[in-house]
């Protein structure tokens, strides 16, 4: 489960429909709807809001304007209510840890938006997220690589 800080205007067309539904799974977890996946660290910011499901339903309202803008069709029913809820705090280096995630799949999924995004120096974050100084996340498991470098292990 990958739940980007990053914005999705950068992922490709894989990636945002991953992180749809990726986060409707996270949806059902916060819910209680499903035994699986109840302690993955990807929740620990959203089980931390004051209101975990309305975030993670402003998450998905992110995800799915983008979708939209690109003419496809998520269904918006999925989303919940949706209310203004309190942004959530992430880290500089937490947003650098994931761009270089990111990068690292566009370079082998889909190489023409590696070449228009490689050259970003600051990434915009979700709109639920508000960025802020730190490090790395203590829930991040993803590991550190140099941008655009394919690790030997994964296909």
């Amino acid at each position: 489960m990958r739940l980007w800080s990053l914005h999705p205007r950068y992922l490709d067309a894989k990636g945002l429909v991953a992180a749809w539904r990726e986060s409707l799974l996270a949806k059902a977890v916060l819910k209680g709807e499903t035994r699986g996946y109840t302690r993955h660290p990807q929740l620990e910011r959203f089980r931390g809001h004051p209101t975990p499901r309305l975030a993670i339903n402003a998450y998905l309202a992110g995800l799915h304007a983008e979708a939209v803008s690109r003419g496809y069709a998520f269904d918006r029913s999925k989303l919940g209510p949706l209310r203004t809820v309190e942004p959530i705090p992430v880290t500089t280096g937490q947003l650098a840890c994931e761009w270089k995630h990111l990068l690292d799949k566009l370079a082998v999924r889909s190489p023409a938006l590696f070449d228009q995004f490689r050259s970003v120096a600051s990434p915009v974050c979700h709109p639920l997220f508000r960025p802020g100084p730190g490090p790395v996340a203590s829930w991040e498991r993803a590991t550190e690589r140099p941008a655009g470098k394919r690790p030997a292990t994964r296909r």
